[in-house]
């Protein structure tokens, strides 16, 4: 498994890392969960990327993995759903941070982003402020913004963060063209999040309701399929050697599926022509198609 800087921080990121959505779900065996993260760990990959959100997935992380916690990068989002705390305020970042803290069981948050607030809540400095404060305090290494469009470029360019979280994919590649270059100048450590496109083409029908139903939307409308068929492999390479991307983060609770993206990008980037048909196909949407957030 290949690793690299993650921008400037000093971290190093496995080029592949683990989303860690689905583990949260409280209906996940225990056991399953145990097993997945001891796979990622056991196959190199070494970021594992949470967040407040992801129900029981903080905890998991914790109880499961925590005696491994030197064998792993640890990333987090906070800023909401404290109770009788407001979303985005100073004291929603801190107590979310202090509680990831207690909840994954260490001493410090290698990377903790503010999780796609808007642009407004980034201007007014609360939340930005707070960020900075845990990290002067020690319980934060590297403060990052997750998010997309107008938000995420005011990101980059604020100087405020050392980490930004954004979707690249087949799909969705308005960051890749607009943003990411001016990222990696700026030395930020970049997660590209949802490099299967939520696997919008496991649908022969329009998925109405489903996560991957804008994303099959695009497919359709792109109007492309993978040279060789294979659309895991494709998609997964396309968004972890994308120029700018220090790792791509792969959401599953399915050691199966696990196994089988670390053996995609063991293939390498993908052809010149591959890449080039697929920004061809995205083009002439690239002014409708905001990144999904």
């Amino acid at each position: 498994m290949e690793h690299r800087a993650f921008g400037s921080t000093g971290l190093q990121v496995s080029m592949l890392g683990l989303g860690a959505g689905h583990i949260g779900d409280p209906t996940a065996s225990e056991g399953e969960v145990a097993r997945l993260l001891g796979t990622a760990l056991d196959s190199g990959l070494n970021l594992v990327d949470t967040a407040r959100g992801y129900l029981r997935s903080e905890d998991r992380i914790g109880r499961l993995v925590g005696h491994r916690r030197d064998e792993f990068v640890l990333s987090t989002k906070v800023g909401y759903e404290i109770p009788g705390v407001p979303d985005w305020s100073g004291a929603a970042v801190t107590q979310g941070i202090d509680r990831a803290l207690a909840q994954l069981r260490t001493d410090v948050l290698d990377v903790c982003f503010l999780h796609s607030c808007a642009l407004d809540v980034l201007a007014t400095g609360e939340a930005v402020n707070a960020l900075h404060a845990a990290q002067q305090a020690g319980k934060v290494r590297v403060c990052g913004y997750s998010g997309e469009a107008e938000a995420l470029a005011w990101a980059i360019e604020s100087g405020a963060f050392g980490a930004i979280q954004t979707s690249v994919n087949l799909a969705d590649q308005w960051t890749l063209s607009t943003l990411l270059a001016r990222a990696t100048e700026a030395g930020l450590g970049v997660i590209a999040k949802r490099p299967l496109a939520n696997a919008a083409w496991r649908f022969a029908e329009r998925p109405v309701g489903d996560y991957a139903e804008p994303y099959w939307e695009r497919l359709r409308a792109m109007a492309i399929t993978p040279e060789d068929g294979d659309w895991t492999a494709t998609a997964l390479r396309f968004s972890a050697f994308t120029p700018g991307v220090s790792t791509a983060i792969v959401g599953t609770s399915s050691v199966d599926h696990l196994d089988a993206a670390v053996e995609a990008v063991a293939l390498g980037p993908l052809p010149e022509g591959e890449i080039a048909r697929w920004a061809a196909a995205f083009e002439p949407f690239m002014g409708h198609w905001l990144p999904q957030i």
